[in-house]
């Protein structure tokens, strides 16, 4: 197995850009768009636990659209084959001082693109 293919990072790097500009951006069809579109998508946030994309959905449909704006740092994304890659990025906000987050995300190819298959965001003291 080929780890770290530089095409399948660049491709990921792409995908993960748009995702966070989405994020930042409250661009909720563009965040529900590369999330895996299925019951067996996971996303664990700071304060909920969603388990399926409806779940997921529901969501980001009633998420705050203030406040969003974010710094990332040490990202990370590591490819294994062509069509799986994880990407993990720590954050911080100004308006959470002294709080870091932290940001797991498994991406797959799927036959319609990069799909976020499984996430994970947590926010700790900044060490």
């Amino acid at each position: 197995m080929m780890i770290n293919d530089p095409d399948t990072i660049a491709e990921v790097e792409v995908a993960f850009a748009e995702y966070e500009r989405a994020l930042t951006g409250n661009d909720v069809a563009v965040l529900d768009r590369l999330f895996w579109q299925d019951a067996r998508t996971i996303r664990y946030g700071a304060a909920e636990n969603l388990y399926g994309f409806r779940e997921i959905e529901a969501f980001r449909a009633s998420r705050p659209a203030t406040g969003l704006d974010r710094t990332l740092a040490r990202t990370t994304i590591t490819s294994f084959g062509r069509d799986t890659a994880t990407a993990c990025t720590l954050f911080t906000r100004a308006n959470a001082p002294g709080r870091v987050g932290r940001q797991t995300q498994t991406w797959v190819r799927m036959p319609d693109g990069w799909r976020i298959v499984a996430a994970h965001v947590s926010v700790i003291p900044t060490p």
